[in-house]
């Protein structure tokens, strides 16, 4: 997954769903980061974050997503949205 550009855009809303990083440090893990925003990110938030990725890229991040960020309501959504009914298993961290 590529590398997403720190425009004003993107930056604010990145501020807005990973509170605990900084916008630079969000980045450097595309995949946790638009996890974050499709499980805590508005309609808009979701709308800016689709300008800087394509469809295969979301489907891709959503497929590949951690264990712990995406609720099983946002998880089952998203994953309707990308063509997946009914929706894998949330992912789970391995120990």
């Amino acid at each position: 997954m590529k590398i997403l550009p720190l425009q004003p855009d993107l930056k604010a809303v990145i501020r807005r769903t990973i509170w605990f990083k900084s916008p630079e440090e969000a980045c450097e893990l595309p995949d946790h980061l638009i996890a974050h925003i499709l499980t805590y990110g508005t309609h808009e938030d979701v709308s800016v974050l689709k300008k800087y990725i394509s469809f295969a890229e979301l489907k891709t991040a959503i497929e590949n997503a951690p264990a712990g960020i995406f609720d099983p309501r946002s998880w089952a959504y998203w994953n309707l949205k990308i063509g997946k009914y009914p929706a894998p298993a949330l992912p789970m961290r391995k120990l």
